[in-house]
């Protein structure tokens, strides 16, 4: 019987579909835990594959691909290192579960199937794998582990079970995505799961950015009595080795690393941002990106994040300037660009302006001029960063925020013209408080600058789309403090448009945003990907119909 464990938690950031790429990893990992004389390797949810594979895995071929791989890393396991504990979609005769195999003495010696497959959020696991009975626990060494696969934590069932079944510590692989309060939650969820069943639990999770969801890691130890004895840091990749001992009261964690890990902060935010645009760009393989530099809020931050993900030789910015361009806007480019110390040049758009309102002279005559001028400004940008993006193999990175896209202030085939966003789930006063933030916070890790990136007067302006003359975005909204509020309360909170106006909202006012919110869902359809940060982003979090004939109004 074994009386001491030496696990490690290996907290890697796959790519979803590079099989080959993910299983070297995994083998980098157990070299550098074979180093610190561990026992046994633990990973993160479908690391083989990739966390969500989605329907990659119905395709016969990528199965094979993994089942190659890893019956490859399993003969390796021969040589008297580590075992190995990696997460990877697994047949089993005509069933594909999300499996989690031990590697061990060359082979594959067990096997253990998620049980509760989520389908809620950004979730739909039932659509693509079949859910496995409730696991009993595996033999390791003489230990007898719980294995459970991330959302069988979620629920008390499947630690009852494996408590039962004489388990004698939990270990949970896990690949759940980043949002604000999850570390909390998570951390929550296990310690319920300690108390209830009085063993000690060991959480994996994997790092990263998968197209719109980001993987923050912070992988975390737990011992019997619910202390907090080894934190793993957040948005980095690792491996860190726990020491386990048999006491008399059953399996107890020696303290390790006890990382910082902040929790809902500007900081974990932007931490995200930067990493989801990271991993976005280079595992897609773009040079870099390009994006439009108006003077603005929304475009000074977005180049920040970039700079900061990517470094500024990777990004390009461009002003693109109309007769109704302030000076301040050209100046305060001009400015944030020095600060960041990328690229920066200037397309004016007005011969373009005049050239469409010269073909459309005739189309349009007696008709006083509207928002359809103002849209075809916004597309005389777009088609020009397209244009950069396509000589170049720029990305077209997008800058609306989420208060934007939530009341249709971003105009199709224009300021969304882009491959992804990276202020696609942040409303307009978090991006206020994220620009005083970067100007006096450096990021860990961080390609950009220290001290102030963006320039003072582009926070303390009023924000303009500068579309036409003294124009500001309060002309037609509430100011963003009340916006953004009732915005959560609608999005994040579902709730009825009288308790809204309970918290000191206009009824109209409440009323008139709720109708909004339903018109631009057509435009959400078709907008860029983006980092998921909040508990509702727009995408899957929230699947609204675009034909939609109930109003709530009162």
């Amino acid at each position: 019987m074994t009386d001491q464990l030496s696990i490690a938690i290996a907290q890697l950031n796959p790519t979803v579909g590079a099989v080959d790429a993910n299983v070297d990893l995994v083998r980098q990992a157990r070299v550098e835990a074979a180093s610190a004389g561990a026992d046994l390797l633990v990973t993160g949810e479908l690391v083989v594959s990739g966390y969500p594979p989605e329907d990659l895995v119905l395709r016969p071929a990528f199965l094979d691909r993994v089942e190659a791989q890893v019956t490859a890393l399993a003969g390796e396991t021969a040589d008297g290192g580590p075992a190995v504990l990696l997460g990877v979609p697994w047949r089993d005769g005509k069933m594909l579960h999300n499996a989690a195999l031990l590697l061990e003495n060359g082979k594959i010696a067990a096997t253990v199937y998620k049980h509760l497959l989520p389908t809620y959020g950004v979730f739909d696991e039932e659509r693509v794998f079949d859910a496995g009975p409730t696991p009993g626990p595996v033999a390791f060494r003489g230990v007898r582990l719980g294995v459970m696969i991330c959302e069988d934590m979620w629920e008390p069932d499947v630690a009852e079970c494996l408590d039962e079944s004489g388990a004698e510590m939990l270990i949970v692989i896990n690949g759940s995505p980043y949002e604000v309060d999850k570390p909390d939650k998570r951390l929550n969820l296990a310690v319920a799961r300690v108390t209830e069943t009085g063993l000690p639990l060991l959480y994996v999770n994997q790092i990263g950015g998968q197209d719109e969801l980001v993987f923050d890691g912070a992988s975390f130890a737990l011992a019997h009595d619910r202390r907090l004895r080894v934190q793993c840091p957040a948005w980095e990749s690792c491996v860190v080795t726990t020491t386990w001992r048999r006491e008399s009261f059953g399996w107890a964690v020696d303290e390790g690393p006890l990382a910082t890990v902040v929790n809902g902060s500007l900081d974990s935010i932007y931490q995200a941002m930067v990493l989801g645009l990271r991993d976005y760009v280079n595992k897609n393989r773009f040079p870099g990106v390009i994006l439009g530099l108006s003077g603005g809020i929304d475009s000074a931050l977005s180049a920040a994040v970039a700079v900061d993900a990517l470094g500024p030789d990777k990004v390009h910015c461009v002003m693109m300037p109309s007769p109704y361009t302030s000076n301040e806007s050209l100046e305060d480019a001009a400015e944030c660009a020095k600060l960041l110390g990328l690229r920066y040049d200037t397309v004016h758009i007005e011969p373009a302006m005049i050239s469409f309102n010269d073909m459309l002279e005739d189309i349009f005559a007696g008709r006083e001029a509207d928002t359809t001028e103002e849209n075809i400004q916004a597309r005389a940008r777009g088609m020009i960063v397209m244009a950069i993006s396509n000589k170049f193999g720029y990305m077209a990175l997008t800058t609306g925020n989420k208060s934007e896209m939530s009341v249709g202030y971003a105009t199709l085939y224009g300021d969304m013209c882009g491959g992804y966003s990276v202020l696609k789930d942040i409303y307009k006063t978090t991006v206020y408080a994220l620009s005083n933030w970067r100007n006096q916070q450096t990021p860990e890790e961080a390609l950009g600058p220290t001290g102030r990136v963006i320039p003072e007067r582009i926070i303390t302006r009023a924000p303009s789309a500068e579309l036409k003359p003294d124009q500001t975005d309060q002309d037609s909204l509430p100011p963003y403090d009340a916006l953004d509020d009732i915005l959560q309360c609608l999005i994040e909170g579902e709730m009825a448009l009288a308790d809204i106006a309970a918290r000191g909202h206009d009824l109209e006012v409440v009323q008139r945003v709720w109708r909004m919110l339903g018109r631009a869902e057509y435009k959400r359809r078709q907008a860029p990907p983006g980092v998921k940060i909040t508990s509702r982003a727009f995408g899957r979090d929230r699947r609204y119909p675009i034909t939609n004939g109930f109003t709530d109004l009162l």
